[in-house]
């Protein structure tokens, strides 16, 4: 092993622990409250100051606010409420992305054209106990059935 080995060992020590945790490129949309021209400037300039944002879409007619770069999430929402708009995640998915679009839980009326709410798999319609109900009342198993069948 000698001295080279010695040398590579501690080479390599010294890299990793220099070596940062690499952040991911992530894209983060919001949906914030903006009247004018002014309101969408405004939390353009407050977004790009986020550091590791790279590019900050506004689209005042949809109310959405898109960054993207090397930034956290937590970061860029506490950037955007710090200039006292209404903002939230981005809530909607086009529609072609969820499986049952018209269940109440994912329609809204004030969502862009062709997007729906981003509801889980969960929020699907299910059967009840009382539809099971129903089809035993009509069985011809069933000696208590309907008198019409």
């Amino acid at each position: 092993m000698g001295v080279e080995g010695t040398i590579d060992y501690f080479s390599t020590l010294l890299s990793s622990l220099t070596s940062k945790k690499k952040r991911q490129m992530q894209t983060v949309a919001l949906r914030v409250r903006m009247d004018c021209e002014g309101c969408a400037r405004k939390m353009k300039g407050v977004l790009s100051s986020v550091k590791g944002a790279r590019s900050v879409e506004v689209d005042l007619k949809q109310q959405k606010v898109t960054v993207t770069g090397y930034i956290d999430q937590k970061r860029v929402l506490a950037a955007a409420k710090a200039t006292r708009k209404k903002v939230e995640p981005w809530p909607y998915v086009p529609y072609t992305l969820v499986a049952n679009p018209y269940i109440s839980q994912a329609y809204d009326k004030k969502a862009p054209a062709n997007h729906v709410r981003d509801v889980p798999v969960s929020a699907t319609i299910t059967e009840s106990t009382v539809d099971e109900n129903y089809t035993i009342m009509f069985s011809d198993d069933n000696p208590n059935a309907c008198s019409i069948m």
